[in-house]
């Protein structure tokens, strides 16, 4: 049993690689096989952002940009997209100058890279090489819309704003630095507009992965990396292949590879099934397939939400965000993932569907057995969420409380969801992470605040309640005892916010405002 050969396109050539392990990273394949070592290894886990890369895929005619770890990305899930590295953006024929713009250097240096050169953004170096990728793919998604056209038209009005302070820190957030303190390195994500322009010949590059995907071969049933691309092939080889891991952004079975050194034979890649990448609405669902990536299921929400936009942004950094998979957090019921409480808080469903059975629905919450125990049949895969429309009485917040602001896990979630109306609790979901050895939703707390009156004896009785229900551990992250008493103070601050204080959260202090 083999895989077949992995072909992706770079500096506007494509590249195919034979023999490729199903479980090999794309950055063991980047330094090890194609030796392009700009890519540096930090800490193996998609925390430090040293091995950031930018993959391009077509998506509906349009070119998407995603920077993500390569040091947990299986290198397979980027077979017919494009890649760039740091060793590509001065070397890649398909990036060119704009209009009558030079390259800003002899050596022909991307703005990302002469940013930073001129912002002195670099130190010992060796978080540079992500940190230029993460600034490449802002300045793809930020910078060149708003860059006159060929035509010599000028992009619409107000579609991009500029590169702001908070912008940048937002979109580096998945990148660390041991040197610099960071203020050059956002110096150099504001300067990137002001250099002569360039960008990525984006319709040769479609064309180039057009022609890419019309060589592949075909999937064959017996693969050892298998990734199809509609739902009723991807059940027909669960059914077939119950063994194989499940893969939807590998941003934790990364880390099983790198830090627990698992080994996988067969690989099954939900990501590619066109039904599982969708993200569609109605009079009364919102329904997130399961391969939709964070970054574009928190959009959604945020939609409906807007209240969730601080949450999301610091649901890890934005690689991390970019790779990884609604329905892969949630089918791994991680009892530290942030989006489980929030799902139980918007009285969310599962979808599971097998070739066999077909289609079953739950709540969220009574998918989880145990610790990653959940009811799915060896033959089941978790394929939508169904988060239901927001209600005009409801008030919702979700908290994530973590060692460092960005780029972290939680010591403890919570998310609390109250229809409030006329003075009086009408309904109730909480959902509680880190506290349990599953995403739990807290009833006790939400009896405790069912068809009472709104006041700060009814908070403080379900505060108690909440602390009572749950009996946490203590870890590295934070003791039994401080994760109980932060569950009771986030249930004060929800409290203290509805009556309208702002000064109890740090989210609502601003760097430039202390300037």
């Amino acid at each position: 049993m083999t895989t077949r050969p992995l072909q992706f396109l770079r500096r506007g050539q494509p590249v195919a690689l034979g023999n490729v392990p199903p479980d090999r990273t794309l950055l063991s394949v980047l330094r090890e096989d194609l030796g392009c070592t700009g890519t540096k290894e930090g800490c193996g886990e998609g925390d430090c952002g040293a091995c950031t890369v930018v993959l391009g895929e077509a998506r509906d005619g349009q070119l998407h940009y995603s920077a993500v770890n390569s040091c947990i990305r299986l290198a397979h899930s980027i077979d017919g997209m494009a890649l760039w590295t740091v060793e590509d953006l001065a070397e890649d024929p398909l990036i060119q100058p704009v209009g009558d713009a030079p390259p800003v250097l002899a050596a022909g240096l991307h703005p990302a890279q002469e940013a930073m050169v001129q912002c002195h953004g670099s130190q010992c170096g060796f978080c540079t090489p992500g940190f230029v990728m993460s600034l490449f793919g802002m300045y793809q998604k930020h910078v060149v819309p708003a860059l006159p056209k060929a035509d010599g038209l000028l992009p619409t009005e107000g579609v991009l704003a500029p590169i702001t302070r908070e912008l940048a820190q937002e979109e580096l957030s998945g990148n660390l630095c041991r040197c610099t303190g960071y203020r050059p390195i956002l110096d150099a994500a504001q300067q990137m507009a002001q250099l002569p322009p360039q960008a990525v010949n984006e319709a040769e590059v479609l064309q180039k992965l057009e022609l890419l995907a019309q060589s592949r071969q075909a999937l064959e049933a017996n693969s050892s990396y298998i990734a199809p691309i509609t739902l009723p092939a991807l059940l027909a080889a669960r059914a077939a292949h119950p063994e194989a891991q499940v893969v939807a952004g590998c941003t934790d079975v990364g880390l099983w590879v790198t830090k627990q050194h698992k080994q996988y034979a067969r690989i099954l890649d939900v990501t590619r099934a066109a039904e599982l990448r969708e993200v569609r609405q109605d009079a009364q669902h919102i329904a997130l397939g399961a391969a939709v990536s964070l970054t574009d299921a928190f959009a959604a929400l945020v939609a409906q939400w807007p209240q969730l936009r601080s949450f999301a942004s610091r649901f890890a950094g934005l690689p991390v965000r970019n790779a990884g998979t609604l329905g892969g957090n949630v089918a791994n019921g991680s009892p530290i993932g942030d989006s489980m409480p929030l799902l139980i808080a918007l009285r969310a469903q599962v979808v599971l569907a097998s070739s066999a059975r077909g289609e079953r629905t739950l709540a969220l919450e009574d998918l989880y057995t145990g610790y990653r125990q959940n009811v799915m049949a060896p033959d089941e895969l978790l394929v939508r969420i169904l988060v239901p429309r927001p209600g005009v009485t409801e008030a919702l917040r979700a908290y994530k409380i973590s060692k460092r602001f960005d780029d972290d896990i939680s010591a403890v979630c919570l998310a609390v969801n109250l229809d409030i109306e006329g003075g009086t609790v009408r309904r109730a979901s909480i959902g509680a992470g880190g506290v349990a050895a599953t995403p739990a939703r807290a009833r006790q707390a939400e009896a405790a605040l069912t068809g009472q009156p709104w006041t700060a004896d009814t908070v403080a009785r379900a505060a108690a309640a909440l602390q009572a229900e749950f009996s946490p551990i203590s870890d590295m992250r934070a003791s039994g005892a401080y994760r109980r008493a932060v569950l009771a103070s986030l249930l004060q601050r929800f409290w203290l916010e509805s009556q309208g204080e702002a000064a109890v959260s740090v989210e609502n202090f601003r760097l430039e405002a202390l300037a």
